[in-house]
């Protein structure tokens, strides 16, 4: 078989997609400061009491106030979130190559893995609280790792299977095993998609793990802080609660899609945008 050409990065496309990258947060940063802002002069102008809805203000100075009980509490939740982000992508990876490898086991496995998504994540809450304890982090990684399974796994197995016939063709003809099509069509293919069933993943695992705080979990958890706070009716401590989980569920986005960004201008996909 003949050896693969690869072609040299010219010089400054790093920086290029990285500046393109930042200029694509423009318009979001936008939306973002002007809700804020429209969110302020509404409660302020309208006198709308702080149990019902607190001005950003008010959220800000709570969390600069209160910075080092929210954010120990929100690392411990991200530890959970980022623990079954790895547990369920990997899983989800690993049988999505399994299930195009053979398609008649994705005849049989595929409707019970739809099953599964369709039942709400609270029913699974106390169950994996009953089989690893509520206080083991394990068990809200697991909750994680059961939503961040199923998008990854559809996107996964999509981009395996629409590889153009031409390619596979192609690539028997110079007597490639399927291995080497793997390697070499299927997974580069399928790069694309399982980026995107990433970037999905990290807000629900984000979600996973909170909700599994919800059903009893550490002092020091996210989600029992928000609760304990909207329990005493001091909800503009639950509120800077929410906001932080808000600011890791989007960092923990951006960061993926900025690896995505680093690792894929090779693909055609990344050069197709930038011309």
């Amino acid at each position: 078989m003949s050896s693969t050409v690869v072609e040299p990065v010219p010089r400054g496309t790093l920086g290029a997609r990285v500046g393109r990258g930042l200029k694509d947060w423009v318009p979001a940063l936008v939306v973002f400061v002007a809700g804020i802002a429209l969110w302020e002069g509404l409660v302020r102008g309208l006198d709308i009491q702080n149990f019902l809805l607190p001005p950003p203000s008010d959220i800000v100075q709570t969390l600069w106030t209160e910075r080092d009980v929210l954010w120990s509490a929100a690392w411990f939740t991200f530890e959970e979130a980022l623990g079954g982000w790895v547990i369920g992508c990997s899983a989800a990876i690993v049988v999505a190559i399994v299930l195009a490898r053979w398609p008649l086991i994705a005849a049989a496995v595929m409707p019970f893995a739809i099953a599964a998504n369709a039942v709400p994540i609270i029913a699974f809450a106390p169950i994996t609280n009953n089989w690893f304890g509520a206080l083991n982090q394990l068990s809200k990684m697991v909750i994680a790792a059961v939503l961040c399974f199923f998008p990854v796994l559809i996107n996964t197995l999509r981009g395996l299977t629409s590889v153009r016939p031409q390619q596979i063709e192609l690539m028997r003809s110079y007597a490639a095993g399927e291995t080497q099509i793997f390697r070499r069509v299927r997974i580069p293919n399928a790069l694309p998609y399982i980026f995107t069933g990433l970037k999905v993943a990290t807000v629900l695992a984000m979600i996973g793990a909170i909700v599994g705080d919800y059903f009893g979990g550490s002092q020091n958890a996210l989600g029992i802080q928000i609760r304990r706070q909207a329990g005493v009716f001091a909800f503009t401590e639950a509120w800077a609660a929410i906001m932080i989980a808000s600011i890791l569920g989007i960092a923990f986005y951006a960061a993926v899609a900025a690896v995505e960004r680093l690792t894929m201008g090779w693909h055609p996909s990344a050069r197709a945008t930038t011309e």
